[in-house]
């Protein structure tokens, strides 16, 4: 474990370390050091599973069984209409972000569209959580939400107003919380 490891573990716990390295993965994107970001954000995706199987020791699923589980958790975590909405716009930006950052050369004009993208995308997803659903993202919860969210996004699109793919579960979740001096504003 490296220092910034431990320093994360150290003052956030296991699960948000893994969290908070995921997020640092995918915002090194950004600095347009690739691979390190990759294997930044691919660490903390492993450890948010671990700690997701480590918190079901009930599930005993195959691959399939636990692709589901993530959909209707997604779906669960994504039920107040403005958020769902603000997803259909975000996911594709994120999504198509992430494809431009890893494809182009960085620092580059393509490069930036794609960074400017994926920075809106993910502007748009945490005002959709913040805001209006009042829950933290799903992959704080479930890591597989980073690929059940543009599966999600795009069943979106199909189905008629109103429809759902899945009765949701009833789910717990994580609050979306501000810290620091930013959580003393009020609207």
């Amino acid at each position: 474990m490296n220092v910034l490891e431990r320093l994360l573990e150290q003052s956030l716990g296991e699960k948000n370390k893994n969290v908070a390295l995921a997020g640092l993965g995918m915002g090194a994107l950004l600095t347009g050091q690739k691979l390190p970001a990759l294997a930044l954000f691919g660490k903390g995706f492993a450890g948010l599973e671990r700690h997701w199987r480590a918190a079901h020791p009930e599930f005993a699923g195959n691959l399939e069984d636990r692709w589901e589980e993530a959909i209707r958790f997604y779906e669960a975590t994504h039920q107040e209409k403005v958020n769902r909405k603000l997803h259909i716009v975000g996911i594709p930006m994120i999504v198509g972000g992430a494809a431009g950052l890893l494809l182009f050369s960085p620092f580059r004009p393509l490069w930036f569209v794609a960074a400017s993208s994926f920075t809106a995308g993910w502007v748009l997803n945490f005002i959709g959580h913040g805001v209006f659903e009042k829950n933290a993202p799903a992959f704080a919860d479930d890591p597989l939400s980073f690929l059940a969210g543009p599966v999600w996004d795009f069943r979106q699109l199909f189905r008629k107003e109103g429809e759902r793919t899945s009765t949701p579960p009833t789910v717990e979740t994580t609050p979306f919380r501000v810290t620091g001096p930013a959580a003393t504003i009020r609207n």
